[in-house]
């Protein structure tokens, strides 16, 4: 495991302490804090063509408010949006933009949904030979033994099966 440098430790705290604490933003759980630095002025503001990007996979009724934007690098912008999609609570809609060195126009990167804290997911995998308790084993085999001692009187039974004895002296060479 590595460590982080002192130098981005001390950028970290300084990045932290920047931030007043007085900007009336509460850290709502489940939407991630980003780090990467400031993003792109241009892009950040550009909240109508990301919405119109979400539209373009989503209904508007299951698209709410404008959460926040994240810088993903050099002119590129992520922007998050609530969900009010059945079934997805809990979940973001995102458009990433990004535009060329000094353009003005914002093109789209991608779309889609994103789970956070508070979605609602699927369970682990557990494999299979974990999730068979052992009574799921027994009526298996209870299931089994009945079904092969069912096979072989339904065997017995059947008349092209049945082999007669010969004679013991019919069978003798003479």
């Amino acid at each position: 495991m590595s460590e982080l440098s002192s130098e981005t430790a001390a950028t970290d705290t300084t990045a932290q302490s920047e931030v007043p604490a007085d900007q009336g933003t509460v850290p709502r759980s489940g939407v991630p804090i980003w780090r990467v630095g400031k993003p792109d002025t241009f892009l950040a503001a550009d909240v109508a063509t990301a919405r119109e990007a979400v539209l373009s996979i989503a209904e508007a009724q299951d698209i709410g408010r404008h959460l926040g934007a994240r810088s993903e690098g050099v002119r590129c912008v992520t922007h998050v949006f609530e969900s009010h999609k059945p079934g997805y609570r809990g979940w973001v809609w995102f458009a990433t933009l990004t535009r060329i060195s000094r353009g003005k126009a914002s093109t789209v990167n991608e779309v889609g949904l994103l789970p956070t804290d508070d979605s609602v997911l699927a369970p682990p995998w557990v494999p299979w030979s974990e999730r068979v308790r052992p009574e799921d084993q027994e009526a298996d085999e209870a299931q089994a033994l009945s079904s092969s001692a069912t096979g072989e009187e339904a065997t017995a039974e059947s008349p092209g099966d049945v082999v007669e004895p010969e004679d013991a002296e019919s069978s003798e060479p003479n």
